[in-house]
């Protein structure tokens, strides 16, 4: 094997990045040994392991920043929620990949989603104009000095024909329960949650600058999330920078329409369904029970509980920029997912997050077991029973 040269001024620069508890890593290995890529079978599997690349980092050796190492990791929160040295195994994971992709080397996979960002202000190229288009026939009103919530729908479901399915539940829903919400629509940009967890710190500031500027002139002061990516990002990376708004995922805004009595379910769903915690709603962000309550509330609905659930949930592998890579057959996370809900006696496995729902679908598909499971958002589960 080629000697490594250990380059100390490199662990200085990526702890300069955001890496602050990088040296607090003591090797033990719980992180490595409870990360899901341990699950599958594979290249990326085989080369990539979080140990080993915090300790490349400490000494500063090169072949950290090699894409099926740097680039792989899903920002779960397993290994860091479980570390007992409390290492901020994520920030350290953006510092190595700002180092890289600040350098102007990103991989080839994630040049066209920065650079449709930089263009259109979202990763996915959608045009400005066509943010709003997913609201079509709702009569959502604008977002106004006398609208209490500012509704604000992640660009996945603005742009995508699945996901806009999702947020039109949710306004359904929202609307039912007599919310006095509004969006602004073309001049919002991306969160850019994933676009900072890929490494682009440049980017992302240029995206949170442009919407705290405008949620500032539009007088916003509570933020409904449809994504637990925009809620993550806007509850901590815009604290970082000063922002102090009422963020909330929708489905604690629902639950609480609930309890006051403001929102029925006369409608009924006959199925058994199992629900997956997103990693961003649950492990990042605490919110577990109450999803679940939601579900129980959908008369006819006959509740499953997966396996692994709650803090111990399987990600989806969409976050940490893994929404757009390309992974083989056989080597998705998302695959062991189907098995287990289908284990379960689960017919429909739902979830609150559009990114858990795009990577489960695909799963799915790729297994073929759309006869036998279906894969929805908890929100559509809810807008059936209206």
């Amino acid at each position: 094997m080629e000697p490594k040269s250990i380059l100390l001024e490199m662990r200085e620069y990526l702890m300069e990045m955001g890496a602050e508890t990088l040296d607090r890593c003591m090797h033990c290995g719980l992180c490595a040994g409870i990360c899901p890529w341990r699950l599958v079978p594979g290249q990326t599997g085989e080369q990539f392991n979080i140990r080993r690349m915090q300790r490349m980092g400490q000494l500063g050796i090169e072949g950290f920043e090699e894409e099926n190492i740097l680039f792989a990791c899903s920002t779960c929160g397993m290994c860091q929620n479980n570390c007992p040295r409390g290492v901020k195994i994520i920030g350290n994971v953006r510092a190595m990949r700002a180092s890289i992709v600040g350098g102007g080397m990103p991989p080839a996979s994630l040049r066209p989603i920065l650079g449709g960002t930089h263009a259109n202000g979202n990763p996915w190229s959608g045009p400005r104009e066509k943010r709003s288009q997913w609201q079509e026939g709702l009569d959502i009103p604008a977002f106004g000095p006398d609208t209490e919530y500012f509704l604000f729908v992640c660009c996945h479901s603005c742009y995508d024909p699945r996901g806009q399915k999702i947020a039109r539940s949710i306004a359904r829903l929202l609307q039912k329960g007599g919310v006095s919400f509004g969006t602004i629509g073309p001049e919002e940009s991306c969160c850019g949650e994933s676009i900072r967890k890929v490494g682009d710190e440049e980017l992302f500031q240029k995206l949170a600058a442009a919407n705290m500027e405008l949620f500032a002139a539009r007088g916003v002061k509570k933020i409904i999330t449809t994504s637990p990516h925009c809620l993550w990002s806007f509850k901590n990376d815009y604290a970082e920078l000063g922002a102090e708004w009422e963020v909330v995922h929708y489905t604690e805004i629902l639950s609480r329409l609930f309890a006051e009595g403001k929102l029925a379910l006369p409608g009924k769903v006959e199925a058994k369904v199992a629900y997956h915690d997103p990693c961003y709603l649950g492990r990042h962000s605490g919110v577990y029970e109450t999803p679940r309550e939601l579900l129980g509330r959908a008369p006819g609905v006959e509740t499953r509980e997966l396996a692994r659930s709650h803090g111990q949930s399987l990600c989806c592998a969409g976050g940490g920029g893994r929404i757009w890579a390309e992974v083989p057959m056989g080597e998705r996370f998302g695959e062991l997912r189907i098995t287990e809900a289908v284990d379960a006696g689960a017919q429909v496995l739902t979830t609150a997050c559009p990114f858990c729902v795009n990577m489960l679908t695909d799963a799915c598909t790729s297994m073929d077991k759309q006869d036998v499971l279906e894969i929805k958002e908890l929100s559509e589960i809810l807008a059936e029973c209206l």
